[in-house]
């Protein structure tokens, strides 16, 4: 996904610092902003997995700093709940009137409360969703609950959050006992996504209960079985953007025309340093990703480069036999190609020693289901060579690489 570091004024005019993540090929379809954890940031590996898997369907995300958090503006003694609401809203307007109006919006913890306080502040949205979020803002009081008797004597205590020390007021105390979820849930009237793990020892599995019950349907409600609330393994986060994703196919256009399209290139493949080797694809409008192992340096997020070299001359190879069974009206009930990539001498495949060095090889086994001869399923195996990506291997190509 493609990040551009950009700032908006929020309501007292200091500037809070966001991202924006585009698509691969820079055209949103929608936009969603992420609103993260208290006291958390936008930096946070959960909201980049989130995120990536957003991008992959088309829909932008703009995720930002709370005031006095991470790299945005203001101190963060001076703020409150309400305060993040309002921010919130900023965002949203802000992309409305240099982007396109969010559709999307996603909270997590105490963002998640957030987003369900700003969204019937928000029209342009068609799905809310929340992730491990309290089911009433008093909730997060918890988590300083030592600290509350210093507050309400001095006006203010340091309290450790996440290993960081931080200053809660009491305004802020205060402001927090002053908002009620239960009434402003039940008044959204929007497709509701709630996802909660019932193994959440910072927001307990009851909040998402409470969540539900106030709402109007259509809502859903996904647990995230076995998840610490920070979604901190990797595989949770690409997990619940995953869901997200395909649940917001539900409500949010996605579909784009070609004509629409600002490449004139059939595929484009971006790497970000942040990323490591993970580098994405979009292959005329479908998205993919492409790594290596761990044991040579990638993420093991998706194929190789080479997988994905073989797999094309496998699909290849399927869909010409299908055609040719098609025209011939055979009765060719499944083809499986199996494909094995190898390096081997040259003497080894008949090129003699001149040649010498190793050669790039590729197995490739057929494997035909129906009811056909011995002579039509030779036939077959002659038509595999016939495959373009086959010839296009076999024969030779020139890649022709300019600047852009």
């Amino acid at each position: 996904m493609k990040t551009v570091k950009l700032q908006f004024e929020n309501a007292e005019g200091l500037m809070l610092a966001a991202r924006l993540e585009h698509p691969v090929d820079k055209l949103p379809t929608a936009y969603a902003i992420f609103a993260h954890c208290f006291t958390c940031t936008k930096n946070l590996l959960a909201v980049t997995n989130i995120s990536r898997a957003l991008t992959a369907k088309g829909i932008a995300v703009l995720r930002f700093d709370f005031t006095g958090l991470g790299e945005s503006e203001g101190d963060f003694a001076d703020t409150n709940f309400s305060g993040n609401v309002q921010d919130l809203v900023v965002a949203a307007k802000y992309l409305e009137q240099n982007y396109q109006a969010p559709e999307i919006i996603i909270g997590h913890s105490l963002g998640g409360a957030a987003v369900l306080m700003a969204a019937a502040e928000i029209p342009s949205l068609r799905a809310v969703v929340t992730i491990g979020a309290p089911a009433d803002p008093p909730h997060v009081k918890k988590l300083f609950h030592s600290s509350l008797e210093e507050i309400e004597a001095n006006g203010k205590a340091v309290v450790s959050l996440g290993g960081r020390p931080f200053t809660i007021k009491k305004q802020f105390v205060d402001d927090l006992e002053k908002n009620s979820l239960n009434s402003i849930i039940g008044e959204i009237r929007k497709p509701l996504l709630i996802l909660h793990s019932p193994q959440d020892d910072t927001v307990g599995i009851k909040n998402a209960e409470k969540i539900y019950l106030a709402a109007h349907h259509p809502k859903s409600y996904i647990s995230l079985d076995g998840a610490d609330h920070l979604l901190s393994k990797k595989e949770d986060s690409l997990y619940v953007g995953d869901v997200i994703a395909s649940w917001a196919t539900r409500y949010i256009d996605l579909k784009v025309e070609k004509k629409e399209l600002r490449t004139n290139h059939q595929v484009v493949v971006r790497n970000e340093k942040q990323h490591g080797l993970l580098s994405e694809i979009m292959a005329n409008g479908h998205y993919m990703v492409a790594d290596e192992p761990e044991d040579v340096g990638g993420t093991n997020l998706g194929g190789t480069p080479y997988d994905y070299l073989v797999a094309a001359l496998g699909a290849c190879t399927a869909m010409t036999i299908r055609l040719y069974a098609n025209h011939k009206k055979i009765d060719l009930s499944e083809v499986k190609v199996h494909l094995t990539r190898a390096k081997r001498y040259a003497e080894d495949v008949g090129k003699g020693e001149a040649e010498g060095g190793q050669m790039e090889f590729i197995d490739r086994e057929i494997e035909l289901t129906g009811d056909l001869t011995q002579e039509q399923r030779e036939r077959i195996l002659q038509i595999a060579d016939k495959c373009p990506v086959h010839k296009t291997l076999s024969h030779g190509l020139i890649v022709n690489s300019v600047l852009k």
